[in-house]
C-alpha cells in the first residue's frame, strides 16, 4: 500500500499517464478489481483505510472478475475507465525565480524529493541511481532527452555518453558549451532490460508508465529554469513532454507550446550517430534538418545568428 507521504506523487504520475494515453487516442484503459480497490484508498487517511477493511455492517457484496495471467489481454467482463483529457500544467503562473542561487536551490530541493519519491521505483523497471541534470540554471534553451542509458548511469550526468558528444558537437556550432544551457531527460532513472542483473551496455526507452511517474519532476524545473525554449530531443521526449503521440516526422517543422513555452522538436543524436554509418547523403540530410530546428531553437532564445551559421549545408 502506498504510504501517505506518496499519495500526491502516485495520483499525479496516474493522471499524467492517463493523459497522454488520452492525447495518442486510446478512449479506455482496463483495470482490475483489485487495483480499483486500490486506487479507491489512496486518498483515505489511515484510520479511515482501516475502517473500510473492517465495517461493522458487511457491505453489498459485489462480483469479482476472474483473475488473468500477467500480460494477457483485459477480459471483456471488466467495466473500462474513461479517460478525460486535460490541458497543461500552467508551470508560469507562479512568480519566477530571479537569481541563479535560488534556481540552484530550488533544484537541490527537487533533487533532494526525487530521491525519495515512490512511484518510479515502485515500477521495478528503473535501475536505482539518478541522474539528474546538468548546465544552467539561468538557460534560455533546455534541452530535454528520453532516459538515461549506460554512460550516463554511471557518471550521474545526462548526454556524456556518445550521444553527448554528438550534442557538444551541436552546441559548438550554435557556438555555446554545455554550460550555457540546460540538459535533462524526462526519466530520471536508467530503464531496466528484463530484471537488470545482464543488461550491460544494452539501453532502452521508456515506456509511458516510466515517463509519467517522473515527468511531475521535470515540471518543476522547467518551472524553476523557466527557459525561453525547450529542444525535445526525440520522438519519445516529444511524445513525453507534449502529452501525445506521433512520429518525428509530424513533430518537426511545428512551434509546439508546453504552457506558454516554445517547443522545437529534432532528432536525437544517437540517430545522427546511426545514419553516420548509412548512405553518407542520408546522414547529410539528418544533419541539415537538425540544423534547420537549432537555427529555429536560436531565434526563439532570442541568440545572434552569423551568415556563416545560416549558409550550413547550403
Amino acid at each position: 500500500m502506498t504510504s501517505s507521504t506518496g499519495i500526491g506523487p502516485t495520483l499525479q504520475a496516474l493522471a499524467d499517464l492517463l493523459r497522454r494515453e488520452a492525447a495518442r487516442g486510446v478512449e479506455s484503459m482496463a483495470i482490475s478489481h483489485e487495483n480499483l480497490q486500490r486506487l479507491g484508498q489512496l486518498s483515505l487517511p489511515k484510520k479511515m483505510r482501516s475502517a473500510q477493511r473492517s465495517p461493522s455492517t458487511p457491505p453489498a457484496a459485489t462480483p469479482t472478475p476472474p483473475t488473468q495471467p500477467s500480460g494477457a489481454p483485459a477480459s471483456p467482463a471488466q467495466a473500462p475507465i474513461s479517460i478525460p483529457t486535460t490541458s497543461f500544467p500552467s508551470i508560469l503562473s507562479s512568480p519566477p525565480i530571479s537569481d541563479e542561487s535560488s534556481r540552484r536551490d530550488a533544484l537541490n530541493a527537487l533533487y533532494r524529493q526525487l530521491k525519495s519519491a515512490t512511484a518510479p521505483r515502485e515500477l521495478g523497471t528503473l535501475h536505482d541511481t539518478i541522474v539528474f541534470a546538468t548546465g544552467d540554471p539561468m538557460a534560455s534553451i533546455v534541452f530535454v532527452g528520453e532516459a538515461p542509458g549506460e554512460e550516463e548511469e554511471k557518471l550521474k550526468k545526462p548526454f556524456v555518453g556518445p550521444a553527448g558528444q554528438k550534442l557538444d558537437q551541436i552546441l559548438k556550432a550554435m557556438e555555446m558549451a554545455r554550460n550555457h544551457v540546460y540538459i535533462s531527460n524526462i526519466v530520471k532513472f536508467r530503464p531496466k532490460i528484463g530484471d537488470g542483473r545482464f543488461q550491460g551496455s544494452r539501453n532502452r526507452a521508456p515506456s509511458q508508465e516510466e515517463m509519467a511517474t517522473c515527468l511531475p519532476f521535470l515540471h518543476r524545473e522547467l518551472e524553476i529554469v523557466r527557459p525561453k525554449v525547450i529542444v525535445a530531443l526525440g520522438r519519445t521526449a516529444a511524445e513525453g513532454l507534449l502529452d501525445r503521440g506521433g512520429s518525428l516526422a509530424s513533430f518537426r517543422n511545428t512551434v509546439h507550446d508546453f504552457a506558454g513555452i516554445p517547443v522545437i522538436v529534432t532528432y536525437h543524436p544517437s540517430y545522427l550517430l546511426r545514419q553516420e554509418s548509412g548512405p553518407p547523403a542520408e546522414a547529410r540530410q539528418s544533419k541539415r534538418f537538425v540544423w534547420e530546428d537549432m537555427l529555429k531553437v536560436m531565434e526563439l532564445a532570442e541568440l545572434p545568428i552569423s551568415a556563416k551559421q545560416r549558409s550550413y549545408f547550403q
